[in-house]
């Protein structure tokens, strides 16, 4: 088997038909295609550098090169078998690079143009031209590296080209540049307050190209500012009391426009400062302050706090008001101008003094206490009620209208005024005054004197001469009083044991005073009523009595010519020994209070019984008698004698002078109490004597 190898020759050599530059960093080349080649490699060689580029069919571009630079152009054809041998070279030169242009608009109605040296440039070409196409090119060449267009149309945006040529006239690449000229400063600005005097609106007519505005109102160092990009701008923030001076500036993005004559704006006035209010009489409120810029003339508004305004215009720098007390009024002074009113400034209110209470009543409640009331009056936050002597001074503060004054001095004439008084404007000091006179002091007991049992002097020390004294003797028994105008006073028929408490007031027109201390007065005891006396026996009597009043103990003495008998008790009672019969006695007590006050009291006289008689014998009778015999005490004493049994009672009594007594028809078995006793008035009988016991025969 036989194997066939094909062998692929190399592409002949192609030749260059030509070969130039349009733009500086390549040089295009053409010529006639090889048979059989695939693609073609282009070469430019300048010295030792060489740059190679592959197209595939005629004609190539080789790209990458430097501006103004001689460059030896060969060609290869390539394919499969391999490359050809180069081209016979042609040197070719490329054209000068642009010129890169600086661009600005200088004024409205020009645009400056600069560029740098460009190597191997003989010259350069300008020109310039509306972008809309509207109007003519204008063109300029020179050998400078700038230029000045003028007479331009303000705002407009122009396209400018530029080139460089080289020696032989040849031009090099172009450079574009679009630039608008700076805008016209804008026409009839009109300057006006918006929605209040604290901003200003701006407006004027648009400037062709003006793509935004600058608004500057300038007033010495201070300077306010806005943008926009309509025709119109708000300044916000305007001082009161300033002159403004107001441009406007059109911007693009090419420039400024001039400022536009500045327009004259004179704002508000401010506020006035410095604001006084004062009293300068009492009904008169006078205002003042200070004048302000471009202030021309002022207005104050007073208005109370019961609503009620009044105002006052002027051009002077004060203004008078009537005032009334009591009342607080609220005060603003605006000052005006051409432009309007000035801000509201700080709003005063003065408070003037507070209304006096009139008519007040002074009272005296008790010696050294004056309630003085009063109707509120306007304005008053508190009261000061104050009274005045010769000894000193008595103050009283209250939000009430009513006070009252205490620990005043008793007997003495104070001066009372009541004074109102305010936190904003303090004390009304012109309110009117009042006399008045306290009570009389309080009288000092200086001494109590016993006249008797029942009658009381009371002396006292006088502080008064016009007063009138009472004197007051209290006590469970009642009330008891005397009256004087001197400096004693006699109580009369003051009860027996009875406790008092004893003061003294004094009274006079001004009022009454406290009563004086206390003092105790206790009357002597009662003398006890009802005296009882029981003979007990021969020589004992019991004395009985009802309490007296006040009586605590009580002394009983009985007294004869034969001696005393006496007791002493706390009881209502009590037994006397040695008791003398058939004797007549003085009676008499002493009452003695718990304190020792004594009652001295007497009695009727009392006779003691007879005396029982002695030597008693009992006799039997035939006739079932009795009799029974005695020896008598005395021979004038009447005796009595009994005889008690189961079977009856049996009594004789013998004619006077007899000393024994019969006894007859005594029933038998019996046995009998025989008992003789001196016989007493209303023929009483004396049980105490002795008894004898009879027994009667069965």
């Amino acid at each position: 088997i036989t194997s066939f190898v094909t062998h692929v020759l190399a592409p002949d050599i192609p030749v260059i038909d030509q070969a130039y530059s349009k733009l500086s960093s390549s040089i295009t080349v053409e010529w006639r295609a090889v048979p059989g080649a695939t693609s073609y490699l282009l070469s430019a060689q300048d010295g030792d550098s060489c740059i190679e580029t592959v197209v595939t069919r005629p004609p190539g571009t080789v790209m990458g090169l430097e501006p103004a630079t001689c460059y030896r152009i060969t060609i290869r054809s390539v394919n499969a078998g391999g490359k050809s041998r180069p081209s016979p070279s042609r040197k070719t030169t490329t054209v000068l690079s642009a010129p890169i242009l600086s661009v600005s608009s200088p004024s409205c109605d020009s645009i400056a143009v600069s560029w740098k040296a460009v190597y191997m440039a003989a010259g350069f070409s300008v020109s310039l031209m509306r972008s809309d196409g509207l109007g003519r090119m204008l063109k300029q060449n020179t050998t400078n590296t700038s230029f000045i267009f003028s007479n331009l149309d303000p705002g407009t945006l122009y396209t400018i080209k530029a080139y460089a040529w080289n020696a032989n006239g040849l031009p090099g690449d172009a450079f574009t540049y679009n630039q608008r000229t700076s805008p016209k400063a804008p026409a009839d600005v009109q300057v006006a307050f918006h929605s209040g005097t604290s901003r200003a609106i701006v407006s004027w007519m648009p400037a062709e190209g003006a793509l935004t505005y600058n608004v500057t109102a300038s007033s010495g160092l201070l300077k306010l500012k806005c943008n926009t990009s309509s025709s119109s701008c708000i300044v916000p923030s305007l001082q009161c009391g300033s002159e403004y001076s107001v441009s406007v500036t059109a911007h693009n993005d090419a420039g400024s426009s001039n400022p536009t004559d500045a327009v004259s704006l004179k704002t508000i006035p401010c506020a006035p400062g410095n604001i006084s209010i004062e009293e300068d009489e009492r009904g008169n409120l006078l205002v003042s302050w200070s004048r302000v810029n471009f202030g021309h003339y002022y207005v104050v508004f007073v208005k109370s706090d019961d609503g009620l305004e009044v105002y006052c215009n002027t051009s002077h720098a004060q203004c008078h008001f009537q005032s009334d007390c009591g009342f607080t009024y609220f005060i603003s002074v605006f000052a005006y101008n051409k432009a309007g009113q000035s801000p509201l400034g700080d709003v005063f209110n003065y408070t003037t003094a507070p209304c006096c209470p009139s008519n007040f009543r002074a009272v005296l409640v008790s010696s050294d206490t004056v309630e003085v009331s009063w109707a509120p009056v306007r304005g008053a936050e508190m009261y000061e009620t104050k009274a005045a002597s010769w000894r000193g001074t008595v103050l009283c503060n209250d939000t009430a209208t009513a006070c009252t004054l205490s620990a005043l001095r008793c007997n003495t004439r104070y001066n009372v005024t009541v004074y109102s008084f305010s936190e904003a404007r303090g004390s009304n000091t012109s309110c009117a005054s009042k006399y008045v006179t306290t009570a009389p002091c309080s009288p000092e007991i200086k001494n109590i004197s016993k006249e008797s049992l029942t009658v009381i002097s009371v002396h006292w020390q006088s502080n008064n001469k016009e007063a009138t004294y009472t004197v007051t003797a209290r006590g469970e028994a009642g009330l008891w009083h005397c009256t004087s105008s001197g400096n004693s006073c006699t109580l009369i028929n003051l009860p027996c044991g009875s406790a008092f408490s004893v003061s003294v007031i004094a009274r006079s027109s001004a009022g009454q005073s406290l009563p004086s201390y206390s003092v105790p007065l206790e009357t002597a005891p009662c003398c006890p009523n009802d005296l009882t006396l029981t003979q007990v026996t021969q020589s004992v009597t019991n004395i009985s009595w009802s309490v007296g009043m006040g009586a605590h103990t009580h002394a009983m003495t009985l007294e004869s010519p034969k001696g005393q008998a006496k007791c002493r008790t706390l009881q209502n009672y009590c037994l006397l020994g040695c008791i003398t019969c058939g004797t007549n006695y003085m009676v008499s007590m002493k009452a003695i209070s718990e304190t020792g006050l004594t009652s001295h009291c007497t009695y009727q006289g009392y006779s003691s019984s007879a005396c029982c008689p002695s030597g008693v014998k009992l006799y039997r009778l035939s006739n079932n008698g009795i009799r029974v015999y005695w020896r008598a005490s005395e021979e004038t004493i009447s005796y009595i004698t009994d005889l008690r049994g189961s079977k009856g009672n049996f009594t004789c009594t013998p004619s006077s002078g007899l000393s024994y007594c019969d006894i007859t028809e005594i029933p038998c078995g019996d046995v009998y109490t025989v008992v003789v006793s001196p016989a007493m008035d209303k023929r009483l009988k004396v049980t105490f004597c002795p008894k004898k016991i009879y027994s009667g025969k069965s």
